[in-house]
């Protein structure tokens, strides 16, 4: 009798998100422009505040939203996704933001919000807590689940935010807007993925092995891949106070199976955090390999890769992550010669990085159908990708079925690659058409400039800076 219950009040709450969402658009007009926002964003059915905080020229509410685990069978359970709402105006466009992890509760401006000067939707990716079922069915942790989170929240606020809307996120982030169009493609009236990743053949990775061959100078990459080459070599000395420290703070290495295990897993991640994080005006901090202590090798480790991830409190958080690239999104391996002889496990499986009770099983055709649509169907579609980012190796490409869309890529830039880092024609090209896009004013257009003033507090960058081998 309970579970019958349960099951009915499941569905009657999501027949009335459905049916609100409809009533909503019948009756939006001067009586609900004239309602304040807030009550406007809760009167959506499944919509409760968590908080509202101030910000100069904005409203910013921190919001909960009811979804369902499976958006194919909505009856089986719900789950209570996190969301914000940066709110401009009514009459302004909106950007769908998402960083393909958390949400931050603190008021933040992707680039594309600022250029438009509108309001902004950030969403929390399912599976990253709180935004989790419980208990969790980690088979419902996939693109196409997400995408319908976007899709039900866009259902739900268009009637609110009734202006052109474009979708954009940086790395997994980007990886999660392309996703949306995919499977969605007359939600958004425009996408801005940022250094989005595209690995088409997970076990094809000969280009990540070209890029590291080429990037930066080679004075630069002999440095780094002397430290690394270094660091395998001190290898005894280095874990001694590897697991000192992670004694000292009561950390555990049950996920990845052993402290041995990632410590190789951190040394590796050594050069590509380097290129992902830092500029080549950062080679001249690379220590010297031959006379460096072991105390400053490790703490160079330490600042570039990060100790602490690879223990199972550093990899809590990240569970939906690898649970992802190690079922649809795929991984990247190296081979890095310069190791030869030093390496014990090479480049570990995402499988290594998620508790052994959560099946996992990839699909090799999820990457490659979403290839395939963009090369074929792309409209209205912006790819920014940074000269010296590893993850731009395996990127985005339009064919000839790709209609006003782009891809371009900023010179000696990183993982924080933006439009207001291209050069300058194709950063005008960019922003006159993600105001375009937007459908602001032809006249806004034509300027190709920002809408919006920057503001440091509000306008971070696009990408966590996590000192880890992930998008």
């Amino acid at each position: 009798m309970r579970k019958a219950l349960r099951w009915l009040l499941s569905l009657v709450v999501l027949i009335g998100t459905v049916s609100a969402a409809g009533a909503a658009t019948a009756a939006a007009g001067p009586e609900a422009a004239a309602t304040d926002i807030k009550d406007r964003l809760l009167s959506v059915p499944g919509m409760s505040l968590i908080e509202e905080k101030p910000y100069s020229g904005y409203r910013y509410f921190v919001l909960d939203y009811v979804q369902p685990v499976d958006h194919r069978h909505p009856s089986k359970g719900t789950f209570k996704q996190r969301l914000t709402v940066l709110h401009k105006d009514t009459n302004r466009p909106t950007v769908f933001y998402t960083s393909g992890y958390n949400v931050s509760t603190n008021p933040g401006r992707s680039e594309p919000t600022r250029i438009v000067d509108g309001n902004q939707v950030s969403l929390e990716y399912r599976y990253f807590t709180p935004s989790r079922p419980a208990p969790a069915d980690w088979s419902k942790l996939d693109i196409w689940q997400a995408a319908s989170d976007q899709h039900r929240i866009f259902q739900a606020l268009k009637p609110v935010y009734d202006k052109n809307w474009l979708a954009t996120g940086g790395s997994k982030g980007g990886m999660t807007a392309t996703y949306y169009e995919r499977f969605y493609p007359r939600d958004m009236d425009g996408i801005v993925a940022y250094v989005a990743p595209n690995d088409v053949v997970n076990n094809e990775d000969s280009a990540y092995d070209r890029f590291f061959e080429t990037v930066g100078t080679k004075e630069c990459r002999d440095r780094l891949n002397a430290v690394q080459r270094e660091a395998l070599v001190r290898r005894a000395p280095l874990q001694k106070m590897y697991a000192a420290d992670s004694e000292a703070s009561g950390a555990t290495f049950t996920t990845v199976g052993s402290l041995d295990k990632a410590y190789e897993a951190v040394v590796l991640d050594l050069v590509w955090g380097f290129w992902q994080y830092h500029l080549e005006a950062d080679c001249a901090d690379v220590p010297d390999a031959k006379t460096v202590s072991d105390a400053d090798l490790y703490a160079y480790v330490d600042a570039i890769s990060g100790w602490s991830f690879y223990t199972d409190q550093g990899l809590d958080p990240y569970t939906p992550y690898y649970y992802q690239a190690g079922t649809q999104m795929g991984a990247p391996s190296i081979k890095l010669p310069h190791l030869k002889g030093l390496t014990k496990y090479g480049y570990q499986p995402p499988r290594n990085f998620v508790p052994r009770s959560i099946p996992m099983k990839f699909q090799p055709f999820a990457m490659r159908d979403v290839d395939t649509w963009v090369k074929h169907n792309a409209t209205r579609m912006l790819y920014v990708y940074g000269q010296n980012d590893p993850w731009g190796a395996e990127r985005f490409r339009l064919g000839k079925g790709a209609k006003d869309s782009y891809v371009f890529t900023a010179p000696g830039a990183n993982h924080g690659a933006n439009v207001a880092g291209l050069v300058a024609d194709e950063k005008a090209k960019a922003t006159e058409r993600i105001l375009a896009w937007a459908g602001v004013a032809p006249a806004a257009v034509s300027e190709a400039k920002p809408l919006a003033s920057y503001d440091a507090k509000l306008d971070r960058a696009n990408t966590k800076h996590d000192r880890t081998l992930r998008p």
